[in-house]
């Protein structure tokens, strides 16, 4: 079948067996396109809550799926293509933290949402590039904090709030191979572009960087602004949704270096539509967790989104 084919047949099934399909911002343009929400992993797992469906075809990566599930335990989860992982979240396993916890009694741990079920089984709270500033700030000042797995957002934090948590050795090797120098060349060719980046860059790019925010709030800040030119420092799939909201603005890519045209996460870019085809016909794979896990592993997010919304961060 042809593009346009699979993207009406995906259609067809997913209104006749009520699925839902996920799509997260880093996704192809066609999955994006089908896609009944796009938006950042935790948000789309919040919005599967809202929905009636039995089946959610999550299209990101496998943390991501695993996060819907915890969100909704009785529900069929769907991955594309199970083999869809991350750097970030395989840099840290549970077995890793539990005994890294264990040579510091006396922290918590602070998990960035990109981390895998069993890591947040093992993490007191959760944050997202989003509200980490706001939650880490809403911690008591005296409060030891084990941050973990990305040691970019968790250094960004340290630098915002003052404080001075221990980080784990962990990166997205997509954002991380980002490099300033790069980055003011493009700002020489287009000196009146602002650079928009995502946290998960290391600090140099960020230093160069005009405006620093989550995937969410770098497009909020470019409906607000009036600039005719970004140079984007982050997933090249971000660009499907920057272009879509705002067709009279231009967008430039940030390279990995002068080989590369775009930045790609290649474990992202692993769902395709002959996939996420297949997944909606024979309702595999299935995201599989145990009751234990998902009770542990829920915890720290629940105890995220209640203060979110005692902050103000979420209604």
């Amino acid at each position: 079948m042809t593009s346009e084919e699979l993207k009406k047949e995906i259609v067809r099934i997913k209104k006749e067996k009520n699925i839902v399909i996920l799509g997260h911002y880093y996704q192809i343009d066609d999955i994006q396109e089908i896609s009944d929400y796009v938006g950042d992993s935790l948000a789309l797992a919040q919005e599967a809550q809202r929905t009636d469906a039995p089946i959610i075809v999550f299209c990101g990566v496998h943390f991501m799926a695993e996060t819907a599930k915890l969100l909704n335990p009785t529900r069929k989860v769907l991955l594309p293509d199970m083999a869809a992982s991350c750097s970030l979240a395989e840099s840290c396993s549970g077995d890793d933290l539990r005994k890294f916890k264990q040579q510091h009694p006396d922290h918590i741990v602070v998990s960035y949402v990109n981390c895998s079920a069993e890591v947040k089984a093992e993490s007191d709270l959760i944050c997202t590039s989003g509200n980490a500033e706001k939650l880490i700030n809403a911690l008591p000042a005296d409060q030891k904090i084990i941050f973990t797995p990305d040691k970019n957002l968790g250094s960004y934090i340290n630098r915002q709030t003052g404080r001075n948590m221990l980080l784990w050795n962990g990166v997205c090797t997509v954002h991380d191979a980002l490099e300033a120098e790069g980055i003011l060349k493009l700002k020489q060719t287009y000196p009146d572009a602002p650079v928009v980046a995502h946290p998960e860059c290391n600090a140099a790019v960020l230093a160069v960087s005009d405006f620093i925010g989550s995937t969410k709030a770098m497009l909020s800040y470019i409906q607000k602004t009036d600039y005719k030119r970004y140079i984007v420092a982050t997933e090249s799939g971000i660009l499907y949704e920057m272009r879509r909201n705002n067709p009279d603005k231009e967008f430039v890519a940030v390279s990995a270096g002068e080989s590369c045209a775009c930045l790609d996460c290649s474990y992202m870019k692993m769902n395709t539509l002959e996939k996420l085809y297949r997944c909606v016909c024979d309702e595999q794979p299935e995201i599989l967790l145990d009751a234990e896990l998902i009770a542990k592993a829920s915890k720290p997010i629940v105890r995220m989104l209640d203060m979110s919304k005692q902050l103000g961060i979420i209604k």
